[in-house]
C-alpha cells in the first residue's frame, strides 16, 4: 500500500516536473474561497486558450521546482494552491487570471509566477498581464524603427518636391498667358 502511494506521489512530482519545464509561463495562486462553479468556469475561461489550470499539492509541487532548480518558487507553494500553465503567449496566463479576479471580485489571490527559470513577484505577475500581446509590440517596434528613416526620407525629398511644385506653377502661369 505504501509503495502504491509512493509511486503514485512520483509519477505526479514527474509531471509536475514536465509541465513546469515545458510551460512558457505560470502563475501560482490561493484559490481560497472559490466556489466549485467559480473553479469551473475559470478553467474553462484558461482553457479555451490552451492554459492548464492544477490544483498542486504543495509537497509535490515543491519537488517538481526543487528538481528544476527553481528554489525560488518552491517557497510560494503555502497553503491552497493552484497553477495556471500558460504554453504560448508568456503574458496570458497573467493576464486570464487577473481579468477573472476583477470581474469576479473574488478573494482569489495571485501568490506569485515564473517566466522561464525567473520567479516573479505577485506585483511582477500583474505587471506582465498589462503588457500588450506579442503582435502588438513588435509593430510598435517596427515603427519607432521606421521613423527616422522616414523623417530622413522626408527631409532629402522637401527640395526636389519644392522644385516641382515651382515649376508647374511656371507652367500653369505660362499657360494662362
Amino acid at each position: 500500500m505504501a509503495k502504491e502511494v509512493r509511486e503514485k506521489k512520483a509519477e505526479i512530482i514527474d509531471e509536475l516536473e514536465a509541465a513546469f519545464s515545458k510551460c512558457s509561463s505560470g502563475v501560482i495562486t490561493d484559490y481560497r474561497g472559490l466556489s466549485v462553479q467559480e473553479l469551473t468556469d475559470l478553467r474553462r475561461k484558461l482553457g479555451k486558450q490552451g492554459i492548464e489550470y492544477k490544483v498542486v499539492k504543495n509537497t509535490l509541487a515543491r519537488f517538481a521546482a526543487e528538481r528544476l532548480g527553481r528554489t525560488g518558487l518552491a517557497s510560494s507553494f503555502e497553503g491552497p494552491t493552484a497553477v495556471a500553465l500558460g504554453y504560448g503567449e508568456i503574458a496570458e496566463p497573467a493576464k486570464l487570471v487577473t481579468e477573472f479576479i476583477a470581474s469576479t471580485k473574488s478573494i482569489m489571490t495571485v501568490k506569485a509566477g515564473f517566466l522561464g527559470d525567473s520567479v516573479l513577484s505577485a506585483a511582477e505577475v500583474a505587471s506582465l498581464a498589462k503588457l500588450p500581446p506579442r503582435d502588438v509590440i513588435i509593430a510598435q517596434l517596427l515603427g519607432t524603427m521606421q521613423s527616422p528613416i522616414v523623417g530622413l526620407v522626408t527631409c532629402l525629398n522637401a527640395p526636389i518636391s519644392g522644385l516641382a511644385r515651382v515649376l508647374q506653377a511656371r507652367i500653369n502661369q505660362m499657360e494662362e498667358a
